[in-house]
């Protein structure tokens, strides 16, 4: 094809601009090739892929030209704009799979969201506080804040060892006084407020690390998380942040969340803060001269019950150890029994009234006393710390029950139907203990139930519960099981509380001019080998003078959680440099999308939301906020993704489970693994990356192995982002193979158009010729596979990001459709590389960047030039990301034209060929590998085609019954088909 003249080119723009502007066209700075000038950097050329060598160049070239990997925003800027957060790592000094793996998503979001002309905000910083530097630095002997600085330094390298593009001009580490200032800032506006305060509270308490822990810092079975320790239970005075004070709104604003975070996190949030409504019912202990209160939420169930269980920790419980050695025993055996555990001590000459016999004295199995038990299962912190068993209609209540009493019968007070007899008698509804199930729905009270029986459960829980208000034995309540954030911690290594204590005037804020409360400089021999504050012991930082008397004062030398420090950080990169403020109201805004593991999907995000609706009530935010006119609710996270866990694959022997290390496993044939010096195979599965398990990854020996370009697409196609990533290294080379036929795709078409005798400078990327019915058909699939790529490659990226992966299969199918069928044009060619490459730019930078200046080198190998003489083609990222280039109309006129040649082979056997129409919205599913399948409805659509014709009738219903088919397999995006009969 000649090449075009300018005027041509015009009117084909002409032309399919309406079709643009429905697809949000925006004309793209690639067109003139005249905005930026470069240089050709040293690195590989045109010649064998190199893909390390090309991360070297590119890496190196991103770094000292800062742009591209700083993206600055401006406020004055009238791009839309696009917070794009990941969840900031703590810096251990080695990035792991798991770090991999959401900062690869996030730089892809980013990078796209730039091409699309955004202003983009895509920052990174460290959460640098806690327990793991403090113990690291005292086992080595070493200042915290050095082993820390270290760290970050280290992470840094490795972050950008994987082309990241990160606005590092706004890094941060919480650890640094400039920004935990701030935090002490926040900490005091809620103590103005009263909603930090300082209480004597039932605290989990680490006796190895010396320091409290909120509860969900202990494992199910009463353990830290950090030291694996036995957490002791002790009474301690302690700050808190009372978040219980915004639990209304923390529920409420789940539901405007709905569609932008994960259902699971949004249940998750629901079921942590544990709204229900029920009853509190009393139930007299006569023998002890005091009650116990019960919250359920069946009453309709309370004929049911036949003991009560209390917690480990209840005041009756305490009072009776006094005097009972064996259940003083019994509470020291249980403290480390798991919460499920249906162990059970009965109380002796501790007895309950039902609280029902005042009301109805007829029924005699309610005017027995119910028994006491003290049970693990019972949670102290929640409800009333008791529990009433009703065995018959809870089966965590019927397995204690038949462990500790083990009874005759089960009394059935609840029927899925109404009975319909009214003589029946009580002990009726009884069912054998031995082959018991606890009927857990709503139903009708049956006869065991007095004057309520017959009544529905929802009734009847109502009358019951007016009922016992109605005598003080009962009333309807609300139950939250969110409780108020223990934050202090008796740790050296954390910000500061900025509270003085004097004896004279109490507990005094540090004013502001005073702040930051520095943490004093302790040396790292001082630490090594102790546990526990050495805040404490910092005699001079401690004693201080209190701001209001001026009198002789202390410090307080608990530190803040680092869960306070992520609570609020997303909101210091939109204003990191200011001093006065934590941030400014004029910089406020959510983050669109916040990408993290859902390991996270309870406390951080509770913590964060909860700060950010304190902060929309303060002076920090905007006015409109304050006043609460805002039409949505306040929440710091637009878009949630939570991406799946990584995990390793693990060898262990057959026989005792045991681990094995990898210079044990003889990998020479890696289909068929033995134990070295054995020809045993080993067990092989994929388990969460430990050290214990041996199958950890270091994702930094892989990007030098592979090039950082193929390990983030590996990442990226190895499973949706949701979705557990089972790591196999082994499988990069389907990457590898992909990256090399485009690698020729763009070699070819740069040859295409230097023959063709075409400057690249004049060819628009976005332009077709005018007549679309006059193209070949190789030129007119490649515009309809580069059509349909890019709307499927947008659409997923902007609308379905957990399904990344398919734009892996997506570009790998646009690649494997331009080697098989080479467009004949230069122009169609040059348009179809063009787009891919740019589509590529996210997921593999430094490639598609290489690809790029290879495609608008001249026949010297010079970058195309304009009349001036300057080299001035700009970077891939500069290009602006591919438009569609047909409206529907004509993607349809394209499809319909000419057909698809399809070969069919019976039994494996060659027998025919035949043309069939192309398929407007075909679904082929492409592997890196090359390989091509095709997904269920298109392959349905093909037979059906192909059926229809007269060969087809032929072969497949005349001399072969086509109903008694075993197998269809169709390949190669369609043109070979074999069936098998």
């Amino acid at each position: 094809m000649q090449s075009l003249t300018r005027l041509q080119l015009s009117s084909t723009r002409a032309l399919l601009a309406p079709a643009r502007r429905r697809c949000g066209y925006r004309p793209s700075p690639f067109h003139a090739f005249a905005r930026f000038a470069t240089t050709k950097p040293p690195g590989p050329t045109s010649g064998k892929l190199d893909l390390l060598a090309i991360d070297r160049k590119w890496q190196a070239q991103w770094q000292l030209e800062g742009q591209h990997a700083t993206g600055r925003t401006d406020a004055t800027d009238d791009r839309p704009k696009s917070y794009i957060l990941s969840m900031f790592p703590y810096p251990s000094g080695t990035l792991h799979m798991g770090h991999l793996r959401v900062y690869t998503i996030s730089d892809v979001l980013a990078r796209f969201y730039r091409m699309r002309g955004h202003d983009v905000l895509h920052p990174m910083g460290w959460d640098a506080f806690g327990l793991p530097a403090e113990n690291a630095a005292i086992e080595r002997g070493i200042d915290p804040a050095e082993w820390t600085k270290d760290n970050i330094s280290k992470m840094k390298e490795q972050l950008r060892s994987i082309s990241t593009s990160f606005n590092w001009d706004r890094e941060l580490a919480t650890c640094a006084p400039e920004f935990y200032e701030h935090t002490q800032r926040i900490f005091l506006m809620l103590y103005k407020k009263d909603l930090a305060y300082q209480s004597e509270a039932l605290v989990n308490y680490d006796p190895v690390d010396k320091t409290v822990l909120a509860n969900e810092q202990v494992d199910a079975n009463g353990f830290s998380w950090r030291s694996g320790a036995k957490v002791e239970q002790l009474n301690l005075k302690q700050w808190f942040f009372r978040i219980t004070a915004f639990k209304e709104a923390l529920l409420k604003d789940l539901d405007s969340l709905a569609g932008g975070w994960p259902e699971r996190v949004l249940s998750m949030q629901r079921n942590w803060l544990g709204k229900s409504h029920g009853a509190r019912v009393t139930f007299p202990v006569a023998s002890a001269g005091t009650e116990v209160n019960v919250f359920t939420t069946r009453p309709d169930t309370l004929y049911g019950v036949e003991y009560l269980a209390l917690s480990l920790r209840h005041p009756i419980v305490q009072a009776s150890a006094e005097k009972d050695a064996e259940l003083q025993k019994f509470l020291e055996q249980a403290a480390s029994l798991p919460p499920d555990s249906k162990a059970g001590y009965k109380l002796t000459n501790v007895t309950a009234s039902h609280p029902l016999h005042i009301i109805d004295q007829e029924c005699p199995h309610i005017a027995r006393e119910l028994p006491i038990f003290v049970a693990p299962y019972v949670l102290g912190d929640y409800g009333e710390g008791a529990v009433m068993g009703v065995p018959g209609h809870d089966a965590r209540d019927l397995a204690f029950f038949k462990e500790n009493v083990n009874p005759e019968y089960i009394p059935i007070v609840i029927g899925p139907e109404r009975s319909v007899r009214t003589d029946r008698a009580p002990e009726e509804n009884v069912a054998p203990a031995s082959d018991a199930k606890a009927f857990t729905q709503e139903g009708y009270l049956t006869s065991r139930c007095g004057k309520y029986h017959g009544l529905h459960s929802s009734e009847a829980g109502e009358q019951i519960v007016k009922d016992l208000q109605s005598v003080a034995r009962g009333e309807a309540v609300e139950q939250w099981r969110l409780r108020d954030w223990l934050i202090s911690r008796q740790r050296y290594w954390g910000a500061p509380i900025p509270i003085i204590h004097c004896d004279k005037c109490g507990p005094v804020p540090v004013p502001d001019d005073q702040l930051p409360v520095q943490l004093p400089k302790i040396g790292g021999e001082y630490l090594k080998g102790k546990r526990g504050n050495p805040l404490e012991s910092s005699d001079e930082w401690v004693h201080t003078e209190c701001p209001s008397c001026n009198g002789p004062a202390k410090r307080d030398t608990d530190t803040m959680d680092t869960f306070v420090d992520s609570s609020w950080y997303y909101l210091r990169f939109l204003d990191s440099t200011n001093k006065e403020k934590p941030f400014s109201p004029s910089s406020v805004r959510p983050v669109d999308v916040y990408i993290g593991g859902v390991e996270h999907a309870i406390l951080h995000l509770l913590y964060a939301r909860f700060i950010y609706k304190f902060l929309s009530q303060s002076e920090l935010f905007p006015e409109l906020a304050r006043k609460g006119n805002l039409a949505a609710p306040f929440e710091p996270f637009k878009t949630l993704l939570s991406q799946g866990m990584v995990h390793g694959k693990t060898y262990s022997e057959p026989t005792t489970g045991r681990f094995l290390l990898p210079p044990e496993v003889d990998l020479s044939s890696p289909d068929k693994p033995v134990i070295k010096g054995t020809q045993i195979q080993p067990n092989v599965s994929f388990e969460k990356m430990s050290k214990s398990k041996h199958n950890g990854v270091d994702p930094t020996s892989c990007v030098l192995k592979y090039g950082a370009d193929a390990t983030r697409a590996h990442v990226l196609f190895s499973a949706p982002v949701s979705e557990v990533l089972e790591w196999d290294e082994t499988k990069i080379v389907g990457i590898e193979r992909w990256f090399g036929r485009l690698w020729k795709v763009v070699q070819n078409t740069q040859q295409s158009l230097i023959s063709s005798g075409q400057a690249v400078n004049t060819v628009n990327p976005e332009s077709l010729p005018d007549s679309l019915q006059g193209l070949s058909d190789s030129d007119a699939n490649a515009v309809l596979s580069t059509h349909r790529t890019i709307l499927s490659v947008t659409n997923c990226v902007e609308n379905n990001p957990y399904g990344l992966n398919t734009v892996i299969s997506d570009l790998t199918k646009l690649t494997n459709s331009l080697v098989s069928s080479t467009p004949t044009s230069p122009q169609i060619s040059y348009f179809c590389t063009s787009s891919l490459l740019r589509l590529l730019a996210p997921v593999a930078p430094a490639l598609a960047s290489e690809c790029w200046e290879i495609l608008h080198r001249d026949s010297t190998g010079s970058h195309a030039e304009n009349d001036g003489g300057r080299a001035h083609v700009p970077a891939v990222f500069d290009a602006g990301w591919p438009t569609p280039p047909l409206s529907s109309q004509q993607a349809d006129a394209l499809s319909a034209r000419g057909g698809q040649v399809v070969a069919v082979q019976i039994n494996g056997k060659m027998r025919f060929t035949v043309t069939i129409p192309r398929r407007l919205s075909p679904t082929t599913v492409a592997e890196p590998s090359g390989k091509a399948g095709v997904a269920t409805d298109e392959q349905d659509w093909i037979m059906s085609r192909i059926l229809e014709t007269d060969e087809g009738r032929v072969w497949l219903r005349e001399r072969n019954d086509w109903e008694k088919r075993r197998r269809v397999i169709v390949v190669q995006g369609g043109k070979l088909v074999n069936i098998v009969f």
